[in-house]
């Protein structure tokens, strides 16, 4: 039994893309979804650290989930994230990643779950492969 106002009904998108909120990212960001996601419907979450609160992203995928039925989730980390502070090394970065990525395919294993690590210059490391794969974005 869904708690959802019947009124509001549910709707149906494609993913989620949960983001970290920093305006110097969100260039790069945009024009990754333009370009990879095309006319793919998104929920678009964007909070300090992306992944770096797991409890709060997990509480916007299971919205995202039960109001937008999603079939896909996709993080997005930055390098220099404020967030994480000296802490916020690349390794931990990719430890916090891909735990994300398995703690939501083990609580939604119908999802497919996709993370990607955002250098400084536009260009998107992706994590969830096992050989990492780049994919620049925005030539400066």
């Amino acid at each position: 039994m869904s708690n959802i106002p019947e009124e509001m009904g549910r709707h149906h998108c494609d993913a989620i893309v949960i983001t970290c909120m920093d305006f110097r990212f969100q260039k790069f960001i945009e024009q990754w979804e333009k370009d990879n996601l095309g006319e793919f419907t998104f929920d678009r979450i964007s909070l300090g650290g992306a992944c770096f609160d797991f409890f709060a992203i997990l509480k916007q995928i299971d919205i995202s989930v039960r109001l937008h039925t999603i079939s896909k989730v996709i993080i997005i980390n930055h390098e220099e994230c404020g967030a994480y502070g000296e802490a916020g090394t690349y390794e931990r970065h990719q430890q916090d990643l891909k735990n994300a990525e398995l703690q939501i395919e083990r609580l939604y294993p119908n999802l497919d779950v996709e993370t990607y690590y955002l250098h400084k210059d536009g260009t998107f490391e992706e994590m969830s492969e096992t050989e990492p794969r780049f994919d620049s974005v925005v030539n400066n």
